[in-house]
């Protein structure tokens, strides 16, 4: 009990010290991650048990990726590398704006966006001629690139970077988040935990019929569908009209996520954890098919 206590109060503390705004805090990744790998095939578990054993050639001894849930957050984690993975940075979000007709293409210039680096990678693992660390990398990515893409705040925005730059106020939290870190974390962890929690408990809420439904469409289809979930849901439970606001602009009264809120919202993180496993899964399944369709060339959007 003493323990348990012990660990709780240190993570309320690691909740209230300032941090970077990242992507569906850990345990959210893990997750995502989880779910997928519960619903997988055989084959393509064992195939993946293969290449995380080849971790070492990474050579990113403090980023673990030995097991699916350190794997979910190596993208993130390799972050504290300096220089080294700057350049993914831009690829973990795509910043559609929510008052506008969904226009990915604009939302996703050069491929520097989520949803093309999901693609990419997954054209990456596939392919057996790639060397064993790209493929590597290229599974951590797409595992956390998932989970992005199901965090409704790096699908839509509204000129304030996913929501980063609209202060809300979230329980005792109160002056000290905003909108994103408020959907990355604080919601995200409390929607995954609520009974029945984690990766089986979410899982055991979707039946047969809707897990076959979620694995339907394509990235391009799921993006539309997050960017709606961070209108209708992420700005719009808070904010009457956020399209009434210029781009950009705050409320002039922080919004609140209060209780009733916050209850309202746990039914929808649930639901976006287990889209994102789910069909994590299937493109995992995909991608060691015999015949893999990410071994074709891309379309041309």
């Amino acid at each position: 009990m003493i323990t348990r206590l012990l660990a709780r109060l240190g993570l309320l503390l690691a909740l209230l010290a300032p941090a970077p705004s990242l992507a569906w805090w850990e345990y959210g990744h893990q997750t995502v991650g989880r779910i997928a790998w519960m619903e997988i095939a055989p084959r393509t578990r064992a195939e993946l048990r293969r290449l995380m054993a080849s971790a070492p050639l990474l050579e990113t001894p403090t980023c673990s990726v030995r097991t699916i849930e350190a794997v979910s957050y190596w993208p993130d984690c390799v972050k504290t590398l300096g220089e080294r993975f700057s350049y993914a940075s831009p690829w973990h979000y795509q910043n559609a704006d929510i008052c506008r007709p969904f226009d990915l293409t604009a939302a996703c210039r050069d491929g520097n966006c989520v949803s093309a680096q999901i693609e990419r990678q997954l054209r990456l693992l596939a392919d057996s001629r790639v060397p064993r660390r790209e493929r590597l990398m290229a599974f951590a990515f797409l595992v956390h690139f998932m989970g992005d893409l199901h965090q409704p705040m790096h699908a839509g925005d509204h000129g304030d970077l996913g929501g980063n730059r609209v202060p809300v106020t979230y329980g005792f939290i109160a002056g000290r988040t905003n909108l994103h870190s408020a959907w990355d974390g604080f919601l995200a962890d409390r929607g995954m935990s609520t009974p029945p929690g984690d990766a089986a408990g979410i899982l055991s809420e979707v039946a047969p019929d809707e897990r076959a439904a979620m694995r339907e469409g394509d990235v391009a289809a799921w993006s539309r569908e997050g960017w709606e979930v961070s209108r209708d849901f992420a700005y719009g439970t808070i904010i009457a009209d956020p399209c009434a606001l210029p781009a950009g602009t705050a409320p002039a009264e922080r919004p609140v996520i209060s209780e009733e809120v916050t209850r309202r919202l746990i039914p929808i993180v649930r639901r976006q954890a287990a889209r994102g496993g789910i069909r994590l899964a299937r493109l995992l399944d995909e991608a060691f098919q015999p015949d893999s369709p990410w071994l074709r060339p891309p379309e041309r959007r």
